[in-house]
């Protein structure tokens, strides 16, 4: 019986554990401030930018390793 009663406490602490992150997500805005946006444009003007998705840099940087030169 009181492996259930852990078992329920885990479970319980863990669902509180995610509402209070997902409330935290929906509360925090994220702006780029004037400084990180000017990088970024030079970088992009620079024409070395190139915006990836979460398949491309899995499929790039983790099935090929890290290329030294």
């Amino acid at each position: 019986m009181t492996t259930i009663a852990v078992l329920a406490a885990f479970v319980a602490v863990a669902l509180v554990g995610w509402a209070v992150a997902e409330a935290k997500g929906k509360a925090c805005n994220y702006h780029n401030d004037e400084a990180e946006a000017e990088a970024l444009a030079k970088y992009q003007h620079a024409g070395d930018y190139q915006e990836m998705n979460i398949r491309d840099v899995i499929r790039i940087i983790s099935t090929k390793g890290f290329k030294t030169t």
